[in-house]
């Protein structure tokens, strides 16, 4: 007989999650003998002894990182849900599935169409969903608790059938009426449809359904209710699992320790550049730290092997890589616009909203594959030059010469190159922004840099989502960033970069 629930998987976007699995199994496959030197490793030391690890070894941490990955995604992904798992179309787990379904409900059908019926599966339908019913109920329920044992009463159920007076199409009503009861408010409809089935058999196989439905809606619930309090709990056991994993990879750290390291190389360059003292900067741990992750939002994913410690939230990371990006371009664009027309258009209500929305239309597509950005930013200039001539000439003043605009759009198409000198400064202060998220407490957000109103909702949201992330990797991850950095920051002399 099949269970009135198919098998349930937890995901929250599943590209992500058989993504965040592939790169776990990678990892380990990668690690299968800890003492063979890798060639991307280049002088990284190793962190123990060279040993051989067993297959069964292997195996089981790879478990251990695949549950990890999933409590990870239920902690960091606000939009996880519980869904059934969908059998592809045509596969022939999904043709055994369906031709085994068809067999049960065409023989339970017959059974109850026989002289006398037989009652036998159809008892145990009613018993899984009395199961069902049971367990939606929460504490303090005890009258529903009550009906559902009164008139599901399986031992009255089986007497009644063995004289032949169970009323199925009676016991239905019921259900669905407790179904009713016990459903969320997106169910209803799901609930009246019922009510217009007619037939024993698709009822039944209908009300399965419908259950199956509402327990998910019960376990997305429960979810939804307990994120809060499981923050210090999923960290603590994310920890542990990557540490039973560590254990038997002493050298699943080693482009961590690269990361950091590079980090903490990029950060004193960049001071000793700033500094007119000979005396190498000093460096603070927070400081390497918080550094190393804005270094994740300028990250080479095709060339790059990513840390460990931040490989589950690679997709995440790389999803807002792309959105900064976005919102450097677009802010140097309207840059450009205002510092073109100065106070001609300044003040001048909905005209910031209205460009803002023309370039993001344009600039929509900047990550696929086909996108050109030399195109679009040229169709940006050539469409903003119309815009602001009609604007200028409605307010009253001059409208823009052919130099004028033949400027303007070289300024606009200048801002595809990387070390344009405002898209430079646009992304500067956004990368400001994002440090200054990570340093500020949990309250309290940091002040806006200049040029980055016009982005400012977009720009703050993503710092927050960029900084919940973080925190929650620092959480996870703490002590073994702690004896990275001792380490890094107390050698005498930085590891060279491979080349």
């Amino acid at each position: 007989m099949p269970k009135g629930t198919d098998h349930l998987e937890c995901e929250g976007d599943e590209e992500s999650k058989e993504r965040m699995q592939d790169a776990s199994e990678e990892k380990g496959r990668k690690r299968v003998c800890a003492d063979t030197p890798s060639p991307t490793r280049g002088e990284t030391p190793q962190a123990s002894p060279p040993r051989f690890v067993s297959v069964e070894e292997l195996m089981e941490a790879a478990k251990g990182v695949t549950n990890m990955a999933l409590a990870h995604e239920i902690m960091v992904n606000q939009e996880f849900q519980v869904k059934p798992s969908e059998l592809p179309e045509g596969s022939l787990e999904r043709r055994v599935k369906d031709i085994m379904h068809k067999a049960f409900w065409d023989c339970l059908d017959s059974q109850l169409k026989e002289d006398p019926p037989k009652y036998e599966n159809a008892i145990k339908l009613l018993a899984e969903i009395k199961k069902t019913l049971l367990s939606f109920l929460q504490t303090g329920q005890g009258r529903l608790r009550s009906r559902i044992e009164e008139v599901l009463d399986l031992p009255l159920l089986q007497q009644q059938a063995d004289n032949g007076a169970l009323d199925i199409s009676q016991l239905s009503d019921f259900i669905m009426g407790m179904m009713g009861s016990l459903c969320a408010p997106c169910r209803d409809e799901d609930i009246n449809n019922l009510k217009e089935i007619t037939g024993i058999i698709p009822l039944l196989r209908a009300i399965f359904s419908v259950l199956d439905l509402m327990k998910m809606d019960m376990a997305n619930f429960a979810l939804s209710s307990i994120r809060p309090h499981l923050m210090q709990q999923s960290a603590e056991y994310e920890r542990s699992k990557f540490g039973d994993f560590l254990e038997k990879q002493p050298n699943a750290l080693d482009y961590t320790e690269k990361w950091l390291e590079n980090s903490m190389r990029s950060l004193r360059e960049a001071r000793e550049t700033g500094s007119a003292s000979s005396e190498p900067p000093s460096l603070s741990p927070v400081d390497v730290h918080n550094h190393a992750y804005l270094l994740l939002l300028k990250w080479d994913h095709a060339s790059d092997p990513f840390p460990e410690t931040v490989l589950m939230d690679q997709v995440r990371f790389q999803d807002m890589q792309q959105e900064a990006e976005k919102l450097v371009l677009l802010s140097s664009v309207l840059l450009i616009v205002y510092t073109s027309t100065g106070e001609a258009i300044s003040g001048l209500p909905g005209l910031i909203e209205t460009l803002k929305n023309t370039v993001n239309v344009m600039l929509a597509n900047i990550h696929t594959p086909s996108f050109s950005e030399q195109e679009a930013l040229a169709t940006i200039g050539e469409k903003l030059c119309v815009d602001l001539t009609e604007c200028l000439s409605k307010h009253g003043y001059a409208p823009f010469s052919a130099e004028q605009q033949n400027t303007f759009r070289g300024q606009i198409s200048a801002t595809i190159q990387p070390d344009n000198t405002v898209r430079k400064l646009i992304d500067s202060r956004v990368q400001s922004y994002f440090l200054a998220s990570l340093e500020s407490s949990q309250h309290k957000s940091p002040s806006l840099p200049g040029g980055l109103t016009p982005v400012s909702r977009e720009l703050k949201e993503l710092a927050v989502r960029f900084s919940r992330l973080v925190n929650f990797n620092k959480l996870v991850f703490s002590p073994f960033y702690q004896k990275i950095l001792h380490k890094i920051l107390t050698t005498g002399e930085i590891p060279s970069i491979d080349t």
